[in-house]
């Protein structure tokens, strides 16, 4: 593996910094008080090109290989503060397009790719239930073959955009006589009989990307929003986190670079006892420790990149560049708000929002907890 960028990569990473620090941070703790979502920056980022990154280009995207990608997300989590909005977009970039590329019929993909790649429509992920989140062999949504389709029962929660959604894809277990179910997965879209988007769910943090329910209630779906063959949803399901476990966390990567920065601004700055703090050990050691995680995370990172584009198995690390980049996100924002101090509790200064954004890294994807579990597995524990 070789890890140095190419010409095109760091011209794509100096861009994409460039366009998000001017074009998406204005008015962004406005959004994060109100907890709206930003559409307007979406739409910017569709035209950019960055939702289309890794869509093939004749479905309207760049067909870029997924390292490149992840260094473009690293780049967007750098340049823009507002990380509820990059959640937003690699939640919509991995968890829905990149199934739909991999899984979807020609026509399924022609219908909603170029749509979901300029901004025209939005994509929700929707399999977590109120009674099953990690546990996903517990879910109690059910299908049922009807004449020319299915029908859809069920109630999904944590759903990412769903609010915002122009389709989702559901996940279900589908009911066979004579069998036991097989959870698949389908293409349900805002207006269909029976499918409710609920509102946004208030968070702790990441504001700006909405959250909420997807309400099944004999809802009508046909054949032709099946995505894959019936029996395929685990597998489209696993494959989807892997590469979000990978990708969406080089956005939480750009985030630890971008505090980096902002530390070493303001031990720099900063002056205590007749000297600016950068000067005691504590506060550099801090320091020190982030620039070593970013580093350790940006090889995890790559490294599974590298190897689903050379279509080899990465599930275990997947969940390895997932549990340690959210883990030292943590310890990063955590670390920044004890180098600022007083000032980095109070709302005037960016921290205590990086440390509610960064909370949420070791929950989503799967927690801490089940990652050191598919990686006791992959060890054969």
């Amino acid at each position: 593996m070789n890890f140095e960028l190419t010409d095109d990569q760091k011209q794509l990473r100096d861009a994409v910094r460039a366009f998000a620090r001017e074009s998406l941070n204005d008015g962004l703790e406005q959004r994060d008080h109100d907890g709206t979502f930003p559409r307007a920056e979406w739409k910017k980022c569709a035209e950019f090109g960055l939702l289309g990154l890794p869509v093939p280009a004749d479905f309207g995207g760049q067909g870029q290989d997924l390292v490149t990608t992840t260094i473009a997300m690293e780049a967007l989590g750098w340049g823009c503060r507002d990380n509820g909005l990059v959640f937003s977009l690699n939640a919509q970039m991995w968890a829905v397009q990149m199934p739909l590329a991999h899984y979807g019929s020609d026509a399924q993909k022609r219908e909603w790719l170029p749509k979901l790649v300029s901004g025209e429509a939005i994509g929700a992920h929707a399999i977590t239930e109120p009674g099953a989140g990690s546990d996903v062999f517990s879910l109690s949504s059910r299908a049922e073959r009807k004449a020319g389709g299915y029908v859809l029962n069920g109630q999904k929660t944590f759903a990412t955009n769903a609010p915002v959604a122009d389709v989702a894809l559901v996940f279900a277990n589908l009911q066979r006589e004579g069998q036991s179910p097989v959870l698949t997965a389908f293409l349900v879209p805002r207006g269909a009989k029976g499918v409710t988007f609920g509102r946004p769910i208030p968070k702790m943090g990441l504001r700006s990307s909405p959250m909420g329910e997807v309400i099944l209630e004999d809802c009508h779906v046909p054949e032709s929003a099946r995505l894959g063959p019936e029996g395929a949803g685990m597998r489209i399901f696993n494959s989807a986190m892997e590469w979000e476990r990978a990708c969406i966390f080089a956005g939480h990567l750009g985030a630890m670079e971008r505090l980096l920065d902002d530390c070493i601004a303001y031990a720099k700055k900063r002056r205590q006892f007749g000297q600016p703090i950068a000067k005691f050990e504590s506060v550099a050691d801090r320091i020190a420790d982030m620039k070593v995680a970013i580093e350790a995370g940006r090889y995890l990172l790559y490294k599974v990149g590298w190897l689903q584009g050379q279509g080899k198995n990465a599930v275990l690390e997947a969940a390895m560049a997932k549990l340690f980049v959210s883990e030292m996100h943590n310890k990063a924002a955590l670390d920044a708000l004890q180098l600022y101090g007083g000032y980095g509790y109070m709302k005037e200064y960016p921290i205590e929002r990086e440390v509610r954004d960064a909370l949420s890294g070791t929950l989503y994807s799967g927690t801490s907890e089940m990652q050191r579990k598919i990686i006791a597995r992959c060890l054969g524990l």
